[in-house]
C-alpha cells in the first residue's frame, strides 16, 4: 500500500525568508566517517536487493576508501591567497579539470584494488588486476576522462576504481582545507555556477534535505567527487535553475512511478524521489532525511536504478553523475593499461 500526503510546496522565496539568512551555504564531509557511512548504508540496502552482490562489492570499495583516507599523506594545497582569489573570481579552488594532481593518488587506486581482488566476484578480478598493474600515465589518462566527462578512451570496467581513488584524494583536500579554516569561515566561496560544486566544480550525484540543526528542511546538492554539500533552495532545478516546471516521481510498493507538478500537489512520502524539470528535460534524485535518517546520496542512488529507468523512459536526461556506476560506451576502445614503471 502506498501512503500519500497532500502538501503545500513553498516557493524558493518563502523558503529563503523562513531561513532568516542563517542557512549554512556549505556542509563539509566528516573525514572520519564519510566513506564508512556509505559502506554501512550499502550493506543495509543490499539485503534482499536484486543487485545485492554489486552493492556489497561497492560497500567493500567504500570501506577501502575510508581506510585510505585516514592515512592519506600531505599533498600540495592552495594557500590562503589562492583560496581568496578563487572566491573573488567565482571559480572552484580545486577545479577537477584543472587542478595539478599529485601522483600519490595512484597508490590509493592500486592498494584499494589489491585489497579487493581476493574477495571480489570473478567478473571484477580482471579489472582490479588492470588497476594494480597500470602505469601512472594510464591512470592519469583515465582520470582525465572521468574528470572532464570525455568518454573516449575510458575503461568503463576500471572507472569506479579510478574514481574511488580520486574521491579519496579530493575529499582529503577538501576536508584538510576545511579543518584549517575552522573558526575563520569556509575555505570555498560561492561560484558563478551554482549548479556545480564550489570546491571542485563537479556535478552533484543527488540532492538531500537535512532534518536537523541550522539547516533544518534545507536542500543541499551532494558533490560526486569531493562529497561537499552546497545549499540550493528547494523547488529549483539544479540544472537550469527553473522554478516553474518541476515534478516529483518516486517508486511505490508496486514499483510504479508517481508524479505531480503543481505548487500544491500530492506527492509520495518516499524518502527518495526524482525531481524532474520540463523546462530543460533533466532530473536529479532528491533524498529526504526526515523520512529516512540513514539515506546516503551515493549509496541510495546506486540502489535505485529502477527509478532512473522509469524517469528516463519518460524522456528525462539525468543531470547528476555517480562515478561508481557510469553508463554508455566509449567512442573508441580504451587504451590498454601499460605496466607500472616510470609513472
Amino acid at each position: 500500500m502506498t501512503m500519500t500526503a497532500t502538501v503545500r510546496v513553498m516557493t524558493p522565496e518563502e523558503i529563503a525568508a523562513r531561513a532568516g539568512g542563517d542557512t549554512a551555504f556549505l556542509h563539509a564531509p566528516v573525514r572520519s566517517t564519510v566513506f564508512a557511512e556509505r559502506a554501512m548504508r550499502l550493506r543495509q540496502l543490499a539485503r534482499g536487493h536484486a543487485m545485492g552482490d554489486f552493492l556489497l562489492f561497492m560497500a567493500d570499495l567504500a570501506q577501502g576508501q575510508q581506510d585510505r583516507l585516514e592515512g592519506f599523506p600531505s599533498v600540495p594545497l592552495p594557500d590562503a591567497d589562492a583560496l581568496d582569489r578563487a572566491a573573488r573570481h567565482g571559480v572552484p579552488a580545486l577545479d577537477a579539470a584543472d587542478w595539478p594532481r599529485d601522483p600519490l593518488w595512484h597508490g590509493v587506486a592500486r592498494v584499494i584494488a589489491a585489497d579487493l581482488r581476493d574477495s571480489a566476484p570473478a567478473g571484477a578480478k580482471e579489472a582490479l588486476s588492470r588497476v594494480i598493474d597500470a602505469s601512472g600515465d594510464w591512470l592519469e589518462r583515465q582520470a582525465d576522462c572521468l574528470l572532464t566527462g570525455v568518454m573516449e578512451g575510458l575503461d568503463l570496467a576500471t572507472a569506479p576504481l579510478v574514481a574511488a581513488a580520486l574521491q579519496v584524494y579530493w575529499t582529503h583536500m577538501a576536508t584538510t582545507l576545511t579543518q584549517r579554516s575552522d573558526g575563520r569561515g569556509q575555505p570555498f566561496g560561492r561560484t558563478d555556477d551554482e549548479t556545480a560544486c564550489p570546491c571542485c566544480g563537479s556535478r552533484p550525484v543527488a540532492s538531500i534535505t537535512r532534518s536537523s540543526g541550522e539547516s533544518l528542511g534545507q536542500r543541499y546538492l551532494h558533490c560526486s567527487l569531493c562529497s561537499l554539500q552546497w545549499h540550493m533552495v528547494r523547488i529549483k532545478c539544479p540544472n537550469c535553475l527553473s522554478t516553474k516546471s518541476l515534478a516529483y516521481q518516486s517508486l511505490d510498493a508496486a514499483g510504479t512511478a508517481e508524479a505531480g507538478g503543481e505548487p500544491t500537489q500530492r506527492v509520495a512520502s518516499a524518502a527518495l524521489q526524482a525531481e524532474t524539470c520540463d523546462d530543460c528535460g533533466s532530473y536529479l534524485k532528491i533524498m529526504h532525511t526526515d523520512r529516512d535518517p540513514f539515506v546516503e546520496p551515493v549509496a541510495d542512488d546506486l540502489a535505485s536504478l529502477t527509478l532512473d529507468l522509469l524517469v528516463s523512459e519518460a524522456g528525462y536526461q539525468r543531470h547528476g553523475i555517480n562515478l561508481m556506476l557510469l553508463f554508455g560506451a566509449p567512442d573508441t576502445p580504451p587504451d590498454p593499461p601499460p605496466e607500472k614503471g616510470g609513472g
